[in-house]
């Protein structure tokens, strides 16, 4: 149990994290859309264009997106659960999401929107999370029971996905 819901991942760990993360998701950080998607997209993912957003001047949509993936996260991880939430080449986090974001607690750190970087949410077993591509401008949602959860009304917010399971989505 942490002492704070919130704990700063200290240099070791950040880096074996982000070893690990390099390694199970194949990571390829890049501007260039020739090397997109930037991960290898698990099994049971799915992923949607940010692009939904660009008219959304209020931020009302991106709001609810934002506690969709909040709330969808939270019903998976269960009372003792903790989340990593990282930060491309920037601090990172373990945090208890039942700690976090309600009346007189500590807010969620980061956020599913890529807002000038990468950003991830990852169970511990790294199995369930949320992986936001700033430059291709996409969210990509993992696991199972995070979809479930999830997936439907991130459709509504987002339209339909780009990929599903890492395979393109025609268009035809």
């Amino acid at each position: 149990m942490m002492e704070s819901p919130v704990v700063e991942l200290l240099e070791t760990e950040y880096r074996r994290v982000w070893d690990r993360f390099y390694d199970e998701f194949t990571f390829r950080p890049s501007t260039s859309s020739f090397k997109w998607p930037a991960i290898k997209e698990p099994v049971a993912s799915v992923t949607w264009s940010l692009a939904a957003l660009d008219d959304d001047p209020e931020y009302e949509r991106l709001d609810r997106l934002v506690e969709v993936v909040e709330q969808g996260l939270k019903s998976c991880m269960g009372r003792s659960g903790t989340l990593l939430a990282l930060d491309w080449q920037h601090t990172s986090y373990r945090f208890a999401p039942l700690g976090v974001g309600g009346p007189g607690q500590l807010a969620w750190p980061l956020s599913p929107y890529p807002d000038g970087d990468y950003y991830i949410y990852l169970s511990e077993d790294f199995r369930t999370g949320s992986f936001g591509h700033p430059w291709e401008q996409s969210l990509c949602l993992f696991g199972q029971d995070f979809l479930d959860a999830a997936s439907a009304e991130v459709e509504k917010l987002l339209g339909q996905p780009i990929r599903r399971s890492g395979r393109a989505i025609g268009t035809a």
